[in-house]
């Protein structure tokens, strides 16, 4: 996979498919591979660009703050150095947190906006969520088993683990598959989440935005619509039903058939 300098860092990314340019950014922890199963469907129409953000997947993971905002200046920067002027932008949790960023600082960038599971401002519930992650992490050593002992329950309902505990499993293998990443790293992009605040940003967002969550989730649930309808004007809503923190896993047909319902309307 190429590798390309920006800023401070070396970023890792994949391209696939042909036609306008999509840009995938990963959630807490993951690296491009996350969306395996969207980029199928949405590379038969759009050229998906999916990055390992700083400090995770193959990227560099460099020592000092991390933030939400940071991490949409890295996008920016990233977008002029591969050659993308403008791009339409998805992102499900903190990959649309940073998507928020970049929408409203870089308008010029974002043809669309598509944000998933994602979160104006971090409340305490969330804030102590993550905070439970980052000491499951720190007493297990490993990011990996965090994410399938502390973050999976949080991501797919109690009806998904009693249906499908085979698919939990096939799930939590390709975790354990993926690039090790050191709880230090992990520490710096959690913080990020916990500091989230982008609540002052969402009236400068003109890009047209589809807005998405999981009927169960609790992490980034339904209480986060009204801030996000009344702050990004030109946006819809979809609620994914029987879906938690992660319906791109969960109901990947109705997932992916939606999303991309929504960015084919936008295309030039």
């Amino acid at each position: 996979m190429p590798k390309v300098k920006v800023n401070d860092i070396t970023i890792n990314y994949e391209t696939q498919g042909s036609g306008e340019p999509l840009i995938l950014i990963p959630y807490l922890a993951a690296d491009n591979a996350c969306y395996a199963f969207q980029v199928a469907d949405y590379s038969k129409h759009f050229t998906c660009i999916s990055l390992d953000p700083r400090g995770a997947g193959e990227t560099d993971k460099p020592d000092g703050a991390y933030s939400t905002e940071v991490f949409a200046d890295d996008l920016a920067a990233f977008m002029s150095t591969i050659g993308v002027e403008k791009a339409h932008v998805s992102g499900l949790s903190l990959g649309g947190a940073i998507g928020l960023w970049l929408a409203s600082k870089y308008p010029e960038r974002v043809k669309t906006l598509s944000l998933h599971s994602c979160w104006p401002k971090s409340d305490p519930f969330l804030k102590t969520v993550v905070g439970g992650w980052q000491t499951i992490a720190k007493a297990l050593v490993s990011v990996r088993e965090m994410i399938v002992q502390g973050i999976f329950p949080f991501c797919f309902t109690p009806e998904l683990y009693a249906a499908k505990p085979e698919y939990i499993d096939q799930l939590a293998a390709f975790v354990r598959s993926r690039p090790i990443q050191p709880v230090d790293a992990f520490l710096r992009q959690s913080d990020a989440v916990i500091a989230h605040d982008a609540l002052d940003q969402l009236t400068k967002i003109t890009a047209p935005t589809q807005i998405t969550f999981g009927r169960h989730d609790m992490v980034t649930s339904t209480r986060f619509v009204e801030p996000f309808r009344s702050g990004i004007k030109n946006s819809e809503l979809t609620i994914f039903e029987m879906c938690a923190h992660a319906p791109i896993y969960e109901n990947v047909s109705k997932f992916n058939e939606d999303t991309l319902a929504f960015l084919k309307r936008h295309i030039a």
